[in-house]
């Protein structure tokens, strides 16, 4: 029996971007994956049918893993709980989201006004714009957001405080999660905080994260 998780990186971004929590989950026991597709060239769909396979090929090279987990960041979290729409039968499990903007993004909608804007945010552009509704799905899901105001939200002023610099707070709270916790980093430097990581392997463990006393 063992536990896998599945890493999903985010827009502009490669899997390798992820090292840092792959190096903190490998310590923490879990058997680790990267998972990399084309976030800018690649359409929506053939991202979600890869990672579909992607998750059904770990089941399958192991008769029967205990948990398969998700962790995600930013655009990686719209996909997962997409993928797992079409994934009821897979091992249990969680789902982390880290700065995933899964309401839409405000950030997303302003550089699309741009001359070039949407060629530069590349095919995932709808989904972004759009984000979900809720989550209705049975598998656990926890989002992290940042607090760190520094990146693209102080360019085009498109965010409400407070926001990681990319994304709001507003934006990563979905009807039907789990949890959510706010913590001290940026959008990018979600991927590098020990507090974020520290934070994951929580909810992995306990369907929960670890707040402060009294909140």
């Amino acid at each position: 029996m063992s536990e896998h998780v599945i890493l999903v990186h985010g827009l502009w971004m490669r899997a390798f971007t992820l090292a840092a929590l792959h190096r903190r989950l490998e310590r923490e026991g879990y058997i680790v994956h990267f998972f990399d597709y084309a976030s800018v060239l690649g359409t929506h769909d053939t991202s979600v049918d890869k990672l579909v396979e992607f998750a059904r090929a770990i089941s399958r090279a192991e008769a029967t893993p205990e948990r398969i987990h998700f962790v995600c960041h930013s655009l990686g979290g719209l996909m997962t709980l997409r993928a797992l729409r079409k994934l009821p039968g897979l091992a249990p499990g969680s789902v982390v989201c880290l700065g995933s903007p899964l309401r839409g993004s405000a950030i997303a909608r302003s550089v699309a006004q741009l001359p070039g804007g949407a060629f530069f945010i590349g095919k995932n552009l709808d989904v972004l714009l759009e984000g979900l509704e809720r989550w209705d799905g049975k598998r656990p899901v926890g989002a992290i957001a940042g607090r760190l105001p520094f990146g693209l939200g102080l360019v085009f002023g498109a965010l409400p405080m407070p926001h990681d610099g990319t994304v709001s707070v507003e934006e990563t709270q979905l009807p039907g999660i789990c949890d959510h916790i706010v913590v001290p980093a940026t959008h990018t430097g979600l991927l590098f905080s020990d507090e974020t990581a520290a934070q994951t392997v929580a909810f992995l463990r306990n369907k929960r994260f670890q707040h402060p006393q009294g909140t």
